[in-house]
């Protein structure tokens, strides 16, 4: 296979890649009622509005329900999910699992996509009966281990927790007949793969197996070579029609402007996802936009499960309308009607840009990824874009400038941290302190020197009044 083709995910060429005996798919079906599905699952199609199956879902599902192995890549949001899941249950469907022996098991990265795509397949698998448990990191293992004693058909769960469990032998899988594994670079790009390669060995030999990936390069070439037999091989929303539908967009902006910049986006009307480098930085600018009068939340692998849970719900329900996170939330996470991405630290890797903008323009919809870059950060932003294959569009921008208000919705926060009194009332901006993270424009360091000097002239008074109290101990 060429390897710059995989590099770039490009699925031509796959066949020999695979050992493809060029066995031709099933052909493609228009509905979902042309598809081999139990009346159960149709019924449930309908009473949860979807209606006409996605390119993704119509290529592949015939192909799955016939035991077919999948290796399919798509968009964020093409609807990979119940491209396998729905074969997954179909097939699984009037077996009853022994305890602590699932029969299907997905595999994915993140605690966010297990809990997605358990709620995703949750209905259509009560609705076969099916039981279906979600094991991942950051709960306690002492319920998941329980839950799969009492008999799960089904097991969703990312490959630590599972591994854990699985040494515990509170968990087998040599019952296990299918087993998926979605986004399979990105258990690549966070060094799980010797454990994801230890559980797919495990599984019951000959099986089906499902492998789905946004992108292809080397490491998930060697899981197609190991495990996919003569699979179906799809390709949907990749370039052209999802491409048309998101404006790229690199605001050129000088440091001293940066978070007053991001600020400013982030005090808009509707939801928006900004991602920094860092858990200390996340926490931190966090604070700064609380501190500005906007609803802000932080998501990072610093946060607990549920505190994860619960930020995502919030922002969801639209109680939180800015979510900062690192490159944790990149993927698993769904919000519908999300129009714009903020790239306040650019990312350093194409295959990182297009996953944190995935969580834009899904399903169909449009969306705007906009990355704020520093004049040392152009030249390395030109080289990723580029080997990403996006054309951004480039503007220089400053805090308040029409501009920005007409690409991201920018509007003046309630409040500026700093400046002693509301932006909106008429308060001064100029030397306002962005909470450690630089100045906006003013007179640039002034606030953050009276910071220090004050911060410095509070620890000088409490050390004397200890002092003081020290010396008072000793005399009495």
């Amino acid at each position: 296979m060429n390897r710059s083709a995989a590099r770039t995910g490009d699925l031509s060429g796959l066949a020999d890649l695979t050992g493809n005996t060029g066995t031709p798919s099933l052909p493609a079906a228009e509905r979902f009622d042309d598809m081999e599905l139990p009346p159960a699952v149709l019924t449930t199609l309908a009473a949860q509005g979807v209606t006409t199956p996605f390119p993704i879902q119509a290529a592949t599902l015939p192909s799955a329900l016939a035991g077919r192995d999948v290796l399919g890549r798509g968009r964020t949001g093409s609807g990979k999910t119940l491209a396998f899941g729905l074969a997954l249950l179909a097939r699984t469907a009037g077996r009853r699992a022994d305890a602590k022996k699932p029969l299907a098991l997905v595999l994915v990265p993140t605690r966010e996509l297990a809990q997605q795509v358990a709620e995703a397949l949750t209905p259509y698998a009560q609705a076969l009966k099916l039981r279906l448990a979600t094991v991942v990191g950051g709960l306690q293992s002492g319920r998941q281990a329980t839950e799969l004693r009492a008999g799960a058909e089904v097991l969703v769960a990312t490959p630590g927790r599972l591994r854990d469990l699985v040494e515990r032998r509170d968990c087998r899988l040599d019952q296990v007949e299918i087993a998926v594994l979605d986004e399979a670079d990105q258990m690549a790009d966070m060094g799980f793969l010797p454990q994801v390669t230890e559980l797919l060995d495990q599984v019951r030999p000959g099986g089906q197996r499902m492998l789905f990936s946004a992108t292809l390069d080397q490491d998930v070439e060697g899981l197609v070579r190991r495990y996919l037999q003569d699979p179906v091989i799809h390709a949907a929303d990749l370039t052209d029609e999802g491409a048309s539908k998101v404006e790229h967009h690199v605001l050129h902006v000088q440091g001293s402007d940066k978070f007053a910049t991001a600020t400013e986006i982030a005090a808009r009307d509707g939801r928006v996802i900004m991602f920094l480098d860092t858990k200390h930085a996340v926490d931190r600018f966090t604070r700064q936009l609380v501190g500005s009068g906007v609803r802000a939340a932080a998501l990072h692998g610093g946060k607990s499960q549920p505190q994860r849970t619960d930020t995502l719900e919030r922002f969801r329900t639209g109680a939180v309308t800015v979510l900062v996170a690192t490159n944790v939330a990149a993927r698993g996470i769904h919000v519908d009607d999300l129009d714009l991405v903020v790239n306040v630290d650019p990312p350093t890797d194409p295959k990182d840009y297009l996953h944190r903008g995935g969580r834009t323009a899904r399903a169909g919809a449009s969306g705007s990824i906009v990355t704020l870059a520093l004049p040392d950060q152009r030249r390395d932003m030109t080289r990723l874009l580029t080997e990403a294959g996006i054309r951004p569009r480039i503007t220089k921008v400053r805090p308040g400038d029409a501009e920005l208000r007409r690409i991201t919705g920018a509007r003046t926060p309630a409040t500026t941290p700093g400046d002693g009194g509301s932006a909106a009332a008429g308060g001064d901006r100029r030397g306002a302190t962005f909470r450690g993270m630089g100045t906006v424009p003013g007179k640039p360091g002034r606030a953050k020197n009276e910071s220090r000097k004050s911060a410095e002239a509070r620890r000088t008074a409490e050390a004397r009044r200890a002092a003081r109290v020290r010396r008072g101990g000793a005399q009495a």
